[in-house]
């Protein structure tokens, strides 16, 4: 019998009450989890309905930081504030913490794996926070780079309504072509690897 090909869908920089509704309106359609990568400053008590809506919905709810700053320019005592101020806000709104960390623009170093006690996860884009990209070159590139054991990185920002668009269709074709979507969380567990410090994963079966 065949395993079956497994991929993580993954949102960026919500929650927000605009774009954040739509994408689990597609996501609950198509009846698949995803994973949301939240900024502690966006979670209110409006976006945390919608983040406890995700939940509810079989999605995890993971650490972007606070700020979205670059914290490669920060000392470890504000590394910790940013991931520990979001991780609370996580846990009031779902009953849930993190065990994942998405750093902002994929800047990273060795004094924040030494700082942040979370699994840092990268994934394949399609440079979905650039309102020029089109929703069908969106659908293109993440179903030319897909494999077993990716993780997708695209963005459920206010007003990305393109890339809402492009997970319509990539759903379905990647379904086709015989994927379970599954959670962060969910993918590693699946394949029965356990995360390790210093690597960030954008595919489960990397070594470094």
């Amino acid at each position: 019998m065949n395993t079956p090909k497994l991929a993580a869908l993954t949102f960026d920089d919500g929650p927000n009450n605009v774009t954040t509704p739509q994408v689990l309106e597609v996501l609950e359609k198509h009846n698949i989890a995803a994973t949301f990568f939240v900024i502690g400053n966006n979670i209110t008590p409006e976006s945390s309905e919608v983040m406890r809506r995700a939940a509810s919905l079989g999605c995890g709810i993971e650490n972007h930081s606070r700020t979205h700053s670059d914290m490669t320019k920060m000392s470890a005592e504000e590394i910790s504030a940013e991931i520990s101020y979001t991780s609370d806000a996580v846990e009031a709104a779902v009953g849930r913490r993190p065990k994942f960390f998405r750093p902002p623009y994929i800047a990273y170093d060795q004094q924040m794996f030494d700082t942040v006690d979370l699994t840092f996860i990268c994934g394949v884009g399609a440079d979905d926070w650039n309102d020029e990209v089109s929703a069908d070159e969106r659908y293109r590139r993440i179903t030319e780079q897909v494999g077993d054991g990716t993780v997708i990185l695209l963005h459920d920002m206010e007003g990305n309504f393109r890339t809402v668009e492009a997970i319509d269709r990539i759903i379905p074709a990647m379904k086709a072509d015989g994927y379970e979507f599954v959670t962060v969380s969910e993918l590693f567990r699946r394949k029965g690897i356990t995360p390790k410090k210093n690597i960030i994963y954008t595919n489960v079966f990397q070594d470094k």
